[in-house]
């Protein structure tokens, strides 16, 4: 040590304020004193941040932001025995309107201090089920699941797991538990009434019939009664077999259906991905729709609008979904009563330019 000479007497260097250790983590009590609250109601926005002021959330959330605070879920959920996350399994989230009801899912959920984990199926019933079994390991507080219909292997689970379980995007009489949809079947029925006013009288239907995915398998049976109904007519259908939900399917269904049914009025496709793709090959070979061909979807996606010609399309609330289905479980979650467990959040047809 260097002395400080003053009068000649050896003095030690001024001590300087003890800093906190590197390895010692940013506790509760530390946001507490940071935010001028208690620790207890840090605890409090950090586990659902809408039981607190908003004047207070926002300076807790300030302090945390400055303190760097990480909650420990680990011992926290052992402690409590909840996880605070929800899993969700869904066919598909690229360009497809699953990821609207996803997204509308982990905002409400986000809202009140719950986080989800994404698994896709790719339309793999045996893959759904290969997906719950490792999501059931880290033990979610509870399920959102898109689909009514499921195998025997994923049925045991879910009703093994004891945790509460939502079904969307279609309909059951016999749901595992809570139900957000509507039926499929109905709404299509509902497109083929649509072409039939507008004059149309030899509609083709045209989509991806495969056993992994009972939503489309339920719009064909629609469109099967719907014509048999209304026209006394047999149905005409084209199958994508195993090709992908891309607008490229979408143009190997509309060369199908022609070649198929070339007196076809109207073309009916079960998703405006394949209806997209179909329509811009239209467009582009000089196909006048709806003159000689009206083209219709299912699902209206975003780009159904931007279309030229826009694209008729049946919509589904696919957000109102999402946020029914969170509502639904936190109800559960927190062991309160749910009136109505099965929502029908229903259907419209969305006549545009194609039709």
């Amino acid at each position: 040590m260097t002395p400080d000479i003053v009068s000649g007497v050896s003095q030690p260097p001024p001590r300087r304020p003890r800093k906190r250790s590197a390895t010692r983590s940013v506790t509760l009590s530390d946001v507490a004193a940071a935010a001028g609250v208690s620790a207890q109601t840090v605890s409090r926005v950090v586990r659902d941040p809408l039981s607190v002021s908003d004047e207070t959330r926002a300076r807790v959330q300030a302090a945390l932001t400055a303190t760097g605070y990480v909650p420990n879920l680990a011992a926290s959920n052992l402690a409590s025995n909840r996880s605070r996350t929800v899993a969700a399994l869904v066919p598909q989230i690229n360009a497809s309107v699953f990821a609207d009801t996803v997204h509308a899912f982990s905002t409400a959920l986000a809202a009140h201090g719950y986080q989800i984990f994404v698994g896709t199926t790719d339309y793999r019933p045996e893959h759904e089920e290969e997906v719950l079994r490792s999501f059931l390991g880290r033990r979610p507080d509870g399920l959102l699941m898109v689909g009514t219909r499921h195998t025997p292997g994923t049925l045991t689970l879910l009703r093994a797991a004891g945790v509460p379980v939502v079904e969307t995007w279609g309909w059951s009489r016999d749901p595992v538990d809570l139900l957000v949809g509507f039926s499929n079947a109905a709404a299509a029925a509902a497109m083929v009434g649509h072409l039939v006013e507008r004059g149309r009288r030899r509609i083709t239907f045209a989509g991806r019939h495969t056993s992994g995915d009972p939503r489309a398998a339920e719009r064909l049976d629609g469109y099967t009664g719907a014509v048999r109904d209304l026209l006394g007519g047999e149905a005409r259908t084209v199958d994508a077999g195993p090709e992908p939900v891309t607008m490229d399917t979408g143009v190997a269904l509309l060369d199908l259906a022609l070649e198929r049914y070339p007196d076809s009025d109207a073309l009916m496709f079960s998703s405006d991905v394949f209806a997209a793709g179909a329509l811009q090959a239209c467009v582009r070979r000089g196909i006048d729709v709806p003159g000689r061909l009206a083209v219709a979807g299912f699902g209206d996606f975003e780009l159904a609008r931007h279309l030229v010609p826009a694209l008729t399309t049946v919509a589904v609330p696919s957000a109102r979904i999402g946020e029914l289905g969170a509502e639904l479980l936190l109800a559960r979650m927190r062991g309160a009563a749910v009136d109505v467990p099965h929502r029908d959040v229903g259907h419209r047809v969305v006549a545009r330019e194609s039709t």
